[in-house]
């Protein structure tokens, strides 16, 4: 949700992201605007003796169908996971394609008073990917967000969620997703942001709770070129210990 909120007719064209934060932003490109958002996050994990060490190149792409509407494409990329056995000496490599996600936007209303403005995302998780990085069939996700400019150039926003995940046995299940943001603008190039998010939120049976504490910052080039950088901390055992990611995104 990175500069989100932006007032008057000349901000409207300034490129809004949906990362590095995970709390998506509630705007959408606009018509007949399209967006991409790329990076590189690497994620590093140890538990007892094994350690994982992974690169991911996330993409993000945002094509505005309306006013009020766009699609949207999205994926982890390029994929190369390293897996050490800390006691055997030995190392497992796997290399592949992460699965894909195509979905839409709503941009249901603007900020108005103390009523936020409103975004409404429906994704569907293809099993797409590489064998080692695939999911298990289709898997729909809905989303709502939630923002609010606040004195002080500060924002807020929050997105909760569904999805209706499958796992590795086939059984099905609805779990929940959550998401706070907190961001200050330092300067009408620069925002800063500290988050809570819950991508997951699931009985352990159907892979446990994930939950990061988040911080981070982007830069924009110019009104339609911004670069990124976050610091993503794991805050239980199903959660990566440390994740870091930086991205570049434009907007034609």
């Amino acid at each position: 949700m990175m500069l989100a909120g932006a007032a008057g007719a000349e901000e409207k064209e300034l490129i809004v992201t949906d990362r590095p934060d995970f709390v998506e932003s509630s705007d959408v490109v606009g018509k007949g605007r399209f967006q991409a958002e790329t990076g590189v996050a690497i994620e590093r994990t140890r538990r007892d003796t094994r350690r994982t060490r992974a690169i991911y190149t996330p993409v993000l792409l945002r094509m505005g169908t309306g006013a009020a509407w766009e699609l949207r494409i999205e994926t982890d990329g390029r994929v190369v996971q390293h897996t050490d056995d800390l006691i055997q000496g030995t190392r497992t490599t796997d290399r592949g394609y992460a699965d894909t996600s195509v979905g839409a936007k709503w941009h249901v209303m603007d900020e108005s008073g103390t009523n936020p403005s409103v975004g409404i995302l429906a994704h569907v998780d293809l099993d797409s990917g590489s064998a080692a990085f695939r999911g298990n069939g289709l898997r729909p996700s809905l989303r709502v967000v939630a923002e609010w400019d606040l004195p002080a150039g500060l924002s807020l926003g929050v997105m909760p969620g569904l999805t209706f995940d499958k796992d590795q046995n086939g059984e099905r299940s609805w779990n929940g997703i959550f998401a706070a943001v907190l961001g200050k603008s330092l300067s009408e190039q620069t925002r800063v942001f500290v988050e809570i998010a819950l991508p997951q939120i699931a009985r352990s049976r159907h892979g446990g709770t994930v939950a990061t504490l988040d911080v981070g910052m982007a830069y924009l080039l110019s009104p339609t070129w911004q670069i990124d950088t976050a610091l993503y901390k794991g805050l239980n055992k199903n959660t990566a210990d440390l994740t870091w990611t930086v991205g570049l995104s434009s907007k034609f």
